[in-house]
């Protein structure tokens, strides 16, 4: 009975927890626009886009890496000793050496950080080189003033690592105490700083980039101080300690052991984030802010979906191989194959159809002009072309982690972003942007690719069959959204003229709308019609 209660309460946590990623990603994408709205595609829009990332990339590399594969499976084996007043003492002096050496260990890197930022900016602003040019001196005022802002803004957010670092270090006692709603509220809370300080505090900074930068670092704060109450009610305490105890402490000497060997594959994947940004910087102006924008849009698309159906679907594998079912495995997977490809596939079309009336429709302004929605549009396109590939990755990887393996998709990781990196540097001068969009859904295909590769080496898996199968479906999903797709496609001018004059609302919202209905009618019309066993299995899920 305590069991089945527990797994309940699990489910209801995982469901909530959905909900409230969902929530946040689309705060995310408020927060997108209004940078939109103050920043467009501007040299502002590059330098806070290129600013944030910096901090952030720290942030996922140490903060966020070593909480979840370090601390929390440590904290776990301190907790399952027992409540006796010694094994409490043990855990109690182990979360203050940990929350010490975060600590140090961050403000260390954050002063290093400031104090080397503009050698850091150096890396982000191509300098202009041919000084026969008319316009060369105005290149190089240009090219100072965007190395200068880069500077301000991420001297103004580094300190965001330290205060997202010890969000995370709460995050972690909450979750291995089986807390998890707070944590997973705290970035709704803070895209709604971001957004309301920015609109506090524009009229009275320089520009509006350096507001929305204050903003990041508020937002980090109150995701720390949010969680502290939380904490407090688990009765454990945040308080330093020595550093002698603090680097003799087992516990932290064991966090330590496990965060290396992780951090090279991590590293591999926020490199990949350094030399895109990098490079769109040098690709020409708006090109950085532009891809976020885009990127920020495909996020949404791929979080709506890619979590409810892991939630649904992906315990019941874990479950299946634990109890070594390998046949009903098999048969989930599949499932899962394909009901990844009725979802991403479509709505690919879709977005391919009707992708510059919703980017009008969320970012445009007088900011975010017609020139910036064409440079968001054509970067969109080649991002969403790759949905499909990074939503089944999603699907793919826990069959690996579900029987114990994280070598072999860490591995396809790797090599997938490390060609990235390459088509990154091969498409971005012939293709600016797009190039940099294009070459992400490339190695997300690549990765894909791996993952059936190394397959091959888990004897559970019947890799023909699941290939077979899902080969099948693809092709079949695929005829069926160039159906849907098409009616849209020839209907798209009559909606835009019959809508034109009106507000941005009503002028791209209700083609979206109406595009949508019709896109769906003919899809779900072609599902039923074909008798499709995905839909039919969905159904029992949803009743079950």
């Amino acid at each position: 009975m305590e069991e089945t209660n527990k797994k309940k309460s699990l489910v209801k946590s995982g469901f909530i927890l959905s909900g409230l990623t969902f929530l946040s990603r689309i705060m995310g994408l408020v927060r997108e626009m209004t940078k939109a709205s103050f920043l467009g595609t501007s040299m502002y829009a590059d330098a806070f886009t290129t600013s944030f990332m910096i901090p952030n990339l720290l942030r996922r590399l140490f903060a966020e890496n070593s909480i979840s594969v370090a601390f929390i499976p440590t904290f776990k084996s301190y907790l399952a000793k027992g409540d006796s007043k010694e094994n409490k003492k043990e855990t109690q002096e182990f979360l203050s050496a940990t929350f010490t050496l975060i600590s140090f260990a961050v403000t260390c890197a954050v002063l290093i950080g400031i104090a080397i930022t503009p050698l850091l900016s150096m890396l982000f602003c191509k300098k202009p080189l041919d000084t026969s040019a008319a316009d060369y001196a105005q290149q190089l005022d240009l090219w100072n003033l965007k190395r200068s802002e880069i500077t301000i803004l991420t001297r103004i957010m580094f300190p965001y690592l330290l205060v997202i670092s010890i969000a995370a270090f709460f995050q972690g006692i909450l979750n291995g105490c089986r807390i998890f709603a707070p944590s997973g509220f705290t970035p709704v809370l803070f895209n709604t700083i971001v957004i309301a300080a920015t609109y506090i505090l524009a009229p009275h900074t320089s520009n509006p980039a350096r507001a929305m930068s204050i903003g990041v670092v508020c937002g980090g704060c109150i995701q720390a101080l949010f969680q502290w109450p939380f904490i407090h009610k688990t009765g454990w305490k945040i308080c330093f300690t020595s550093f002698k105890k603090t680097f003799s402490n087992p516990g932290t000497k064991k966090v330590l052991s496990l965060i290396g060997p992780t951090i090279i594959g991590m590293a591999a994947y926020q490199l990949n984030d350094l030399v895109s940004t990098a490079l769109a910087n040098r690709a020409g102006e708006g090109i950085a802010a532009s891809l976020q924008y885009s990127l920020r849009l495909q996020e949404l698309i791929l979080g709506i979906f890619a979590v409810s159906i892991g939630t649904v679907i992906l315990p019941d594998m874990s479950g299946l191989a634990q109890e070594k079912k390998w046949d009903e495995f098999n048969k989930m997977l599949t499932q899962a194959i394909k009901i990844i490809t009725m979802i991403t596939i479509p709505v690919t079309f879709y977005s391919l159809v009707s992708g510059r009336e919703l980017i009008s429709l969320l970012y445009q302004n007088k900011r975010f002009d017609e020139e910036s929605v064409a440079l968001t549009l054509g970067e969109f396109r080649f991002h969403i072309a790759g949905l499909f590939f990074i939503a089944v990755n999603r699907i793919i990887s826990p069959a690996f982690y579900a029987q114990g393996n994280t070598k072999l998709p860490t591995m396809a990781g790797i090599l997938s972003f490390a060609a990235n990196i390459v088509f990154a540097l091969a498409l971005v001068f012939p293709m600016s942007g797009n190039g940099i969009a294009l070459a992400l859904s490339l190695s997300s295909m690549v990765n894909t690719i791996f993952l059936f590769v190394f397959m091959k080496k888990l004897n559970t898996i019947e890799i023909k069959t699941v290939l077979k199968d899902a080969i099948i479906y693809i092709v079949k999903i695929l005829i069926f959204s160039v159906i849907a797709a098409l009616p849209c496609y020839f209907l798209r001018p009559v909606l835009l003229n019959l809508f034109a004059g009106h507000t941005r609302l009503i002028s791209q919202g209700m083609p979206v709308l109406l595009m949508a209905l019709i896109f769906a009618v003919i899809g779900i019309g072609e599902l039923v019609i074909s008798k499709d066993e995905i839909v039919k299995s969905i159904l029992k899920k949803i009743k079950k």
